[in-house]
């Protein structure tokens, strides 16, 4: 791998880590303030929600300034979310403000992967990427299923955070001061990074104008063959995967009577699943066969059926880190795929303005699907169901699609 991208990966690493952590300690801030259970899917909106409304303006803002450096000026923005909460900020807003940060920090990163390194070695490279944001995820899980543990509360009471900050303030506050170093790591290895040296034309920076060529560029990324599909299949993914985050939380409470840091344990067993299965795709399979993973999405929506309709947990962990193993070996190709066509369609940062947009306009969608249906009490179980059933049939759609698009191609060239 080229120099430089080693140390992107640990960046990406560190800062993902305190993401994921820091979800479940302001989960717990929910709790802790006695707040309804539909709250928790709105942290996930707010984090997500500006990826869609600054979805014209980031691509463009990734393009015109070294990359690394924008990455570690948006870590400093996360610091600002993780202080907003140490003064009391409710959780919704201050996570929100680390999504924002987040959102200027993936074209960024996805660029200058894209940047770095060759075609030929895009997918091992997502393959080291997706391994790293699903260890961050595994771990960050673990680290802020002990943050939020009451042992860790007692060691610092909530009286000596008060005299410290001068404010009435969560006994998770010592909590929070560890995200708070974890993000001074990763902004840290982000001032390490090499430019790329890639310089792209200056464009304009009306909002007007900004909006014009996102427009453009969604379109021509939609209608591209190779860039439609693996855009449809990465935000079904991502979308029904964020909401999955929170429904597996829920399912351990209703069903298996788990305690919040235990049952953030339990995501650990899918994140473990996605290591190997992204591993497994990034070493395995080329580019030009990306599309022959597409069965896999049918299969990964059948688990989340199986997983949603049991009820011990000696079958529900090898379900779930199948499950995780199977969405890896579908989501690695597609990226790189989608990430190959958009950069040379459009350009580095635009492109993945461009998948983050509609990613997460996905997420948005679904979380809010969710929290609504949890707001009017619908039961975990049916509610997992229907997403594992959701994920099979547009996954047969779209393998359908395809067919009838390759079979048309071959019969256009026959005399």
């Amino acid at each position: 791998m080229p120099p430089g991208f080693h140390r992107l990966i640990a960046a990406q690493f560190a800062s993902a880590l305190a993401d994921n952590a820091l979800l479940i300690v302001a989960i717990a801030m929910l709790v802790e303030q006695q707040l309804p259970g539909w709250w928790a899917p709105l942290l996930k909106f707010a984090f997500t929600i500006f990826y869609v409304l600054l979805a014209p303006f980031i691509g463009p803002l990734a393009d015109a300034v070294p990359k690394a450096r924008l990455m570690a000026w948006m870590n400093g923005v996360k610091v600002l979310g993780v202080a907003a909460m140490l003064a009391g900020v409710h959780p919704v807003l201050a996570f929100g403000i680390v999504g924002l940060g987040a959102a200027a920090y993936a074209p960024a990163k996805y660029g200058l992967l894209t940047e770095l390194v060759p075609a030929a070695r895009l997918v091992a490279a997502n393959g080291w990427v997706e391994v790293s944001v699903v260890c961050a995820a595994l771990l960050g899980t673990v680290l802020g299923g002990g943050l939020v543990s009451e042992a860790l509360r007692a060691t610092v009471p909530a009286m000596a955070m008060q005299g410290l900050f001068g404010t009435d303030t969560t006994r998770l506050a010592a909590s929070l001061l560890v995200l708070l170093g974890v993000y001074g790591i990763a902004a840290w290895l982000n001032f390490g990074i090499p430019d790329s040296g890639a310089h792209y034309p200056r464009s304009s920076i009306h909002p007007r104008a900004l909006m014009r060529d996102f427009v453009r560029a969604n379109r021509t990324l939609w209608r591209d063959a190779e860039g439609g599909l693996s855009l449809a299949v990465t935000t079904l993914f991502w979308g029904v995967g964020a909401t999955l985050q929170f429904a597996v939380l829920r399912w351990a409470a209703d069903v298996l009577a788990l305690p919040l840091d235990q049952a953030a344990y339990l995501q650990a067993a899918v994140a473990v699943g996605v290591v190997v299965g992204a591993g497994a795709a990034g070493h395995g399979i080329a580019l030009s066969h990306a599309r022959q993973v597409l069965p896999a999405g049918i299969v990964l929506g059948g688990l989340m059926l199986a997983v949603a309709s049991c009820s011990s947990l000696g079958l529900a962990l090898p379900l779930l880190m199948t499950a995780g193993a199977v969405g890896g070996i579908l989501v690695v190709p597609m990226n790189a795929l989608l990430q190959y066509r958009g950069f040379q369609l459009l350009s580095a940062g635009r492109s993945v303005a461009v998948q983050g947009f509609n990613e997460n306009l996905s997420v948005l969608g679904m979380l809010a699907t969710y929290a609504a249906l949890l707001a009017l009490d619908v039961s975990i179980v049916p509610l997992m169901g229907g997403f594992g059933a959701t994920i099979a049939a547009v996954m047969a759609l779209l393998i359908w699609r395809e067919r009838q698009r390759a079979r048309a191609a071959g019969s256009a060239l026959r005399p």
